[in-house]
């Protein structure tokens, strides 16, 4: 009985914490709104440019390896997560060889994701250690940055997805497929037509091939921050759905034992009483 009401409480002391988790990662994703804003303002701006306009960037897609990244999870008590992903990602990576007719280059965040995806028969680049608070997130999107961008540069016409799990309804989680490279022509075209917040005209200081570069990575790094976040909200939220089952178990586990105890206790006590009657009647 103590056993039972111990392993509920530390049950419950979980699910605490992984709902308290749910809304930091969440937090992190919306504070990212107004970085995200000054970088499509400035993607715009220079998109207006005359020398920087991209046309059917798709079928320059081509001379690029694909990219692509994939967030797992290090930890256990996360139900079908990593399997779930892992089967969602083999599928999407075998499509976009098939589309490009090149092996993509594969990095994935999380050991157990990652180990999964070797049993699928893909080749992975790296593992990255997936980030325990909202403070490790920056380092690990630099880090990757860093490896993909030593594979080949990031560019415009680079192709580069992100392969994740974002929080659904009732605390369901979804597989998605983010394609951040290269970027959309419509998206670009969008962007140079939105006006300027305000009455200026916005000016590229320096090279605008530099500026643009420096943008697009700063776009790549805030949506890469963005699916990192996303992927630990959700699997937080698999461990808290994990945890509600765990503890809705161990309370049908623990009625059942109180039942079972007074049903023998009450068996003993009528077994003694039966010997008390018996005796007397001698």
């Amino acid at each position: 009985m103590n056993g039972a009401s111990e392993l509920q409480s530390v049950v419950r002391t979980m699910k605490a914490v992984a709902a308290a988790s749910i809304g930091d990662y969440e937090k992190a994703v919306a504070a990212l709104n107004d970085y995200t804003v000054c970088i499509e303002r400035g993607l715009g701006a220079c998109f207006r440019l005359p020398g920087l306009q991209l046309e059917q960037s798709s079928v320059v897609t081509a001379l690029s390896i694909p990219s692509v990244v994939v967030f797992g999870s290090d930890l256990g008590l996360v139900g079908q997560f990593n399997e779930r992903i892992a089967a969602y990602a083999s599928t999407a990576i075998a499509s976009l060889a098939q589309t490009s007719g090149q092996q993509p280059l594969i990095w994935a965040v999380g050991e157990r994701v990652y180990n999964r995806l070797l049993d699928s028969g893909l080749q992975i680049q790296s593992c990255f250690a997936v980030p325990t608070n909202v403070k490790m997130i920056a380092p690990l999107v630099g880090e990757i940055l860093l490896q993909i961008e030593a594979e080949q540069p990031l560019t415009a016409l680079s192709q580069l997805r992100l392969l994740y799990q974002k929080p659904g309804a009732e605390q369901v989680v979804l597989p998605v497929q983010q394609h951040l490279l290269p970027l959309d022509v419509a998206w670009i075209t969008m962007l140079a037509a939105t006006p300027w917040p305000t009455g200026y005209l916005a000016e590229i200081l320096g090279s605008p091939e530099d500026t643009l570069g420096t943008l697009i990575r700063e776009y790549v790094f805030g949506s890469m921050f963005a699916a990192s976040a996303g992927s630990l909200a959700s699997e937080n939220a698999s461990r808290l759905a994990a945890m509600q089952r765990a503890d809705k178990n161990i309370e049908e586990l623990f009625e059942t034992l109180q039942q079972d105890y007074h049903r023998i206790r009450h068996a003993t006590i009528d077994s003694e009483m039966f010997d008390v009657i018996a005796g007397a009647q001698r």
